[in-house]
């Protein structure tokens, strides 16, 4: 029927997955993976960083959200590696605030992920 017809193809589920060994990061790392195309980034935060980014003040965040909502597990962070201003590929552990830099055009983002300076 229709329905089947509009179904994804096996070739593009299989894309949409990805398995990971969270164990294989090394605790203070970044690795960068390809998911759906994207850079995929993950990061294995230390106890520091987890408390650095937990106590960042809501209010100098143009977009406030807390750590804790942008983590499942707050030793692990996983984002997609694209810049919210123009779909520049941030640099990994880069920046005013210890997170990722996009040079393109200077956006700095936090360990959290959350932008705190430049375009984005």
């Amino acid at each position: 029927g229709i329905v089947t017809n509009l179904s994804a193809a096996a070739d593009v589920v299989a894309l949409s997955k990805i398995e990971l060994k969270l164990a294989d990061i090394p605790e203070g790392r970044s690795m960068t993976f390809k998911w759906r195309g994207k850079p995929l980034f993950v990061r294995h935060r230390t106890d520091e960083e987890i408390e650095r980014e937990a106590t960042v003040d809501m209010s100098s965040l143009r977009d406030p959200q807390t750590d804790a909502e942008r983590t499942k597990d707050p030793k692990f962070l996983v984002l997609v590696g694209v810049c919210t201003h123009l779909g520049c590929v941030p640099i990994a552990d880069a920046g005013d605030y210890g997170g990722y830099y996009c040079p393109c055009h200077g956006s700095h983002y936090d360990g959290s992920g959350r932008i705190r300076k430049g375009p984005a």
